[in-house]
């Protein structure tokens, strides 16, 4: 994929469109509380902050940059000799070949190159929550496994101690017993302390705790042909790559107008006593102007050209990982959307069911204690494994948001229309 230097962005985003998101049709939109918190979150993060600081820096120096270039120099001159002169001068450098205009049209290409960069520090934020959440609150899903784990292990340990009491299994299987308890003991420490990290994680970020995604997982993952896509898509990467690409163009205007001299034209007015009694009035008109004979700036023309070639090259580069990260993105959500769907369908996903009957087998004699283990552990590993599956497809479902440039409308939140 090609795209030529003077390609606007709505058409390099359209294109990308084409590719990434045939057929991904409508997304339902974040509930409210979700988008609230994301909201919380944006005001209260340092990165956001920064990228916000740097985008109002960048629009004030496209203010600065729309100013005028040069000044009036005002000089004032006395000299006792022979001849005594009072003189005073006036002069101002004349903008003549659009200097002026051609830094505020590279400052205002900055400003864009700050703009997307606040926007994609808002998006990438707003994953980094989402992806956090997400995981915190599978992991605490985890967790309440892990304890049920835990609390069966314990009443098994007690039950095998009575049975061994009054001889129905011997010495080698109430051993087993005790240390699968002690095994479930350690395993939930380490459950837990992936739970407490995963919250670190979404405190890390400074928003709101993660609460909020309790209700929005347990409403399942959302159906992707169920948001409104906007048109075009808000790419951030394309759009900061494409305002590179203007500001680089634009740094060679600015640069081809520095080789031009300016001309500094001065009004000079004053008296001159040339004898006692004998004075004139002086009036006098100059215009100067630098001969670029020693250096000529080509050199810096030159310099601006590479870097516009260096900056056109990674915009393509950039649209052909975007559209790369688009499609394995999409191919890789509904992979596992069908495969948690189909976990959803299965006897596996109901732990609490399998566990007692297996406690029932055990009682009753049909299991010995070696297989009421292995089975039971076979059992919570694979709803252990479905948790984790599901988390992958949370993940996956997340990052088609960030990928096909849909998160805001999504959230329904301003994004890159957001004014100062």
């Amino acid at each position: 994929m090609h795209f030529s230097r003077q390609a606007p962005v709505g058409a390099l985003l359209a294109m990308l469109c084409s590719v990434a998101l045939a057929g991904t049709g409508d997304v339902a939109r974040a509930p409210a509380d979700l988008r609230a918190a994301v909201e919380s979150l944006w005001r209260a993060n340092p990165d956001v902050a920064a990228a916000r600081a740097e985008l109002d820096a960048a629009r004030a120096q496209t203010r600065a940059a729309g100013q005028p270039i040069y000044n009036p120099e005002l000089e004032l001159a006395a000299e006792n000799a022979d001849v005594d002169r009072r003189t005073a001068s006036l002069s101002l450098g004349l903008d003549l070949s659009g200097k002026r205009n051609a830094r505020t049209a590279l400052a205002s290409a900055r400003a864009r190159v700050a703009e997307a960069g606040y926007v994609r520090a808002r998006r990438d934020v707003a994953v980094r929550w989402l992806k956090a959440g997400v995981a915190s609150s599978l992991a605490e899903r985890e967790t309440q496994l892990g304890a049920q784990r835990l609390e069966l292990m314990r009443r098994f340990a007690e039950l095998a101690e009575r049975r061994f009491n009054v001889g129905d299994i011997n010495r080698s299987e109430r051993d087993l017993a005790e240390l699968a308890w002690v095994e479930a003991q350690a395993q939930q420490a380490a459950l837990r302390g992936r739970s407490a990290g995963a919250l670190a994680s979404v405190a890390a970020l400074g928003g709101p705790r993660a609460d909020v995604f309790r209700a929005w997982l347990a409403a399942g993952l959302p159906a992707w042909k169920a948001i409104d896509t906007p048109t075009p898509v808000d790419v951030p990467e394309l759009v900061q790559a494409q305002a590179r690409v203007d500001a680089a163009d634009a740094a060679i205007g600015v640069a081809r107008r520095a080789r031009v001299p300016d001309p500094v034209v001065s009004v000079t007015g004053g008296r001159v006593r040339t004898a006692p009694g004998l004075s004139d009035n002086v009036v006098g008109l100059n215009l100067s102007l630098p001969l670029p004979i020693r250096n000529s700036y080509r050199a810096e023309v030159d310099a601006a050209r590479a870097e516009a070639s260096a900056a056109f090259a990674a915009r393509d580069a950039e649209a052909l990982a975007a559209v790369a990260r688009a499609q394995e993105s999409r191919a890789r959500l509904e992979a596992l959307r069908e495969a948690f769907g189909a976990f959803q369908g299965s006897r596996a996903a109901d732990f609490a069911q399998r566990a007692a009957l297996l406690d029932s087998l055990w009682q009753s004699g049909e299991l010995s204690t070696s297989e009421y283990l292995v089975q039971l552990k076979q059992s919570l590993d694979t709803a252990l494994a479905g948790v984790a599956l599901e988390g992958e497809a949370w993940q996956a479902f997340i990052d088609q948001l960030s990928t096909s440039g849909t998160l805001d409308a999504w959230l329904g939140t301003q994004g890159a229309k957001e004014q100062p």
